[in-house]
């Protein structure tokens, strides 16, 4: 079997294995996880690093101490380690066992000028992330929430530049918006949404509305506003009138200069909003920022744009199967992994993906393989398609449960086409060059909507678990 049908496989540390008052508990009970997964054949694992721990003290005041000694434990198991620039709220999100608010001096700017956070039409503010209508306004003592960023990712570099150099960490990923995803928080359940809820736009801060003002009287259309017809959370598509024809999409310009030079790969992840895929209106994906209808392909552009930035593409819901969502719904989780990920492939962009619930059987996680390979090994070379690998959700006790953790083990085997483990990343997902400046103007990837059929997939895998 060539190496290069290997698929790495990641699993996500738990949310508060950094306290909130930025202290490493545990270690003894989590080395010995680590070395359980080590022992599995893991490649690796995830962590966030939240904003809201490092720079909690004051601007610029960065405290790193804690996870360096959680990267230590982690090096020292031998593992490989995904890193999460958290620039969001951890809390009042699916899965969220613990709460980290954002740093409480930026918290501070917000009681003053609430505007600086996303703000739906009703004039309920969501503190989960900046607006990105402050991105470049310096309202944050004198920096703009960019150079906030910028400046925690270059200390972040300064002061893990022995980890960086001796390849421990793989990926750097991006947080772009709520949950540490590129979109609008526009199903937040502290608000009241519930699924299947459409959700609803999150632009009604004051900057986000003089950027939507001055960009339509920029296309001659002073006119335009706003909708104020679109639907609230808990509404379906047939319940509002004019989301479809006003529909704006989040095409966030991350930054890889902080990292120029690593050989580090960035990445940034993408929602798995499912429902309401099949319905005309693609509703629930508007309201996030995802502009997907039938004669236009949202995510395209998004790829593309990754592809600026030598970034992967990662996405969510890998585990879900269109007969286990009510019909209710209308979702199509199958679909949108399908079009997602080849829209990632066709701008020859890296994907990767994770699943978006707890899964322990055998179901989930032969749908995980079948994306991950959606036709098959090939015994004699490189997969015809294959991501770039998965990073599973999450440690925890139940996964290293007896029963649950044999599944597990037997999915990481094949994950790993029934190779033996494999330590050098180069050897099936290429050489990882040092990280260069980005490429294409931006004008390119904007153009990148018209519709495409996906790849085909194979009806199942050819790896699986309980075979």
């Amino acid at each position: 079997m060539s190496e290069e049908n290997y698929a790495p496989v990641y699993v996500m540390l738990q949310l508060g294995v950094v306290t909130v008052d930025n202290a490493f508990q545990d270690p003894e009970s989590l080395e010995k996880q680590l070395k359980e997964l080590s022992a599995a054949s893991v490649d690796g694992v995830m962590v966030d690093v939240w904003w809201g721990i490092i720079e909690s003290k004051g601007p610029k005041q960065y405290n790193w101490s804690a996870y360096r000694s959680l990267f230590q434990l982690v090096q020292n198991c031998g593992l490989k380690l995904q890193v999460v620039m958290s620039f969001h709220q951890c809390g009042g999100n699916v899965g969220d066992a613990v709460t980290i608010p954002l740093p409480q001096w930026v918290l501070a700017v917000g009681e003053s000028d609430p505007d600086i956070f996303y703000t739906n039409r009703s004039g309920n503010r969501d503190k989960e992330y900046l607006t990105i209508g402050v991105d470049n306004l310096p309202l944050f003592q004198e920096r703009t929430a960019i150079q906030i960023y910028s400046d925690y990712m270059k200390s972040f570099r300064k002061n893990m530049t022995d980890f960086l150099n001796a390849g421990l960490i793989t990926d750097i990923e991006v947080g772009l918006g709520p949950a540490g995803e590129m979109r609008y928080p526009s199903y937040p359940e502290s608000q009241g949404w519930v699924f299947p809820g459409i959700g609803e736009f999150q632009c009604y801060d004051k900057y986000l509305k003089e950027e939507f003002k001055e960009a339509a009287t920029i296309a001659g259309h002073p006119e335009w506003d706003l909708p104020d017809d679109a639907g609230e959370y808990n509404k379906t598509p047939d319940q509002q009138i004019s989301l479809n024809q006003k529909g704006h999409t989040l095409l966030r310009k991350g930054t890889n200069r902080a990292f120029l030079g690593c050989k580090v790969k960035l990445a940034a992840k993408i929602s798995g909003i499912h429902w309401w895929y099949k319905d005309d209106s693609h509703a629930a994906e508007l309201t996030a920022g995802y502009y997907n209808l039938g004669d236009r392909d949202g995510y395209r552009p998004i790829a593309k744009m990754l592809d600026r930035h030598y970034a992967i593409l990662c996405f969510t819901c890998l585990e879900m199967r269109n007969s286990e969502q009510s019909s209710d719904a209308k979702s199509g989780p199958e679909e949108l992994v399908k079009q997602v990920l080849s829209d990632g492939w066709r701008e020859e962009v890296e994907v990767a993906g994770e699943n978006a619930l707890s899964r322990y059987d055998s179901t989930a996680y032969n749908q995980i393989l079948l994306n991950v390979r959606p036709n098959g090994v090939n015994k004699n070379g490189p997969p015809k398609l294959k991501m770039y690998g998965v990073t599973y959700l999450r440690l925890s006790d139940d996964l290293l449960t007896s029963d649950n953790f044999t599944i597990f083990k037997s999915f990481v085997k094949k994950m790993h086409a029934d190779l033996d483990y494999i330590a050098d990343p180069s050897k099936y997902n290429g050489p990882v060059v040092p990280l260069k400046h980005s490429k294409h103007p931006i004008e390119v990837f904007l153009k990148a909507t018209a519709p495409t059929e996906p790849f085909p997939w194979d009806k199942e895998t050819d790896m699986k678990v309980d075979a």
